[in-house]
């Protein structure tokens, strides 16, 4: 493992009880997780699990006519693959890295007779996939009920959130097809929070200018799925003392 790099930058790996990591340790693989780079494919075979560090991972759905939008993201508070672990080996869903890093791999099998062992591992992961279940159903609900803008809040939040930056390379096509809305309405949503003085976006960059005026911006969602999260796994605790679990 590199020494630029660190299981603990993933805060479900850090939590891990020492005897439990150490089973685990010698089986993590730090990969590059370039921009763009697909982890499954809708009703592939899941052959591994990632626990994210710098890099941050979409899930979304692709339709039959081409469309896309995202039911949740995954950075270094979390895993992608819970399908492993309760009971599938696939999903209807795609996993593409949203935001270029890197994260740690590791074998599926492996995965699951550690879960299988019921100790606290177990109860870490189900925690963490009971707070995906919440952000998935609360995009699903903002999707539905609340404005191109306050979506795009919702989103930049959550992201920025999760990428530890000031700014991001994202394409406007890009968050439409996350977001499941036309181009046009993010151009015109993100142009009102550019005049507001609240994000910067030029040639495929954006960056946030002033978090808590996207805050005010943004509907509930963003603080229903900061809160669960925290809720359910702000008393996990690092292997050498606690830990923040917040998305931020």
């Amino acid at each position: 493992m590199s020494s630029l790099h660190s299981p603990n930058q993933n805060h479900l790996l850090a939590a891990l009880p020492a005897a439990e990591f150490e089973r685990l340790s010698p089986h993590l693989n730090l990969v590059s997780m370039p921009l763009g780079h697909m982890l499954y494919k809708p009703g592939g075979q899941m052959q591994h699990a990632y626990f994210p560090t710098t890099a941050v991972v979409s899930l979304h759905y692709v339709m039959e006519s081409g469309a896309s939008a995202e039911s949740a993201g995954v950075g270094n508070e979390g895993v992608v693959g819970i399908s492993l672990f309760m009971g599938g080996d696939s999903t209807p869903s795609s996993a593409v890295v949203l935001i270029a890093g890197h994260a740690y791999r590791l074998e599926a099998r492996l995965l699951k007779q550690e879960f299988d062992r019921a100790g606290l591992t177990q109860n870490l992961l189900l925690r963490y996939t009971q707070a995906l279940i919440t952000q998935t159903s609360q995009t699903a609900a903002c999707n539905r009920h609340h404005s191109v803008e306050q979506q795009l809040c919702r989103w930049l939040l959550l992201t920025f959130d999760r990428a530890h930056a000031r700014e991001v390379i994202m394409t406007q096509e890009l968050v439409a097809n996350m977001l499941g809305v036309r181009r046009e309405g993010v151009t015109e949503a993100a142009g009102k929070l550019q005049e507001a003085g609240l994000i910067s976006y030029r040639r495929g960059h954006i960056a946030v200018l002033e978090r808590s005026g996207l805050e005010t911006r943004a509907c509930e969602c963003y603080a229903v799925v900061k809160k669960e999260l925290s809720r359910l796994l702000s008393d996990v605790r690092h292997r050498q003392g606690i830990i923040s679990t917040a998305v931020r």
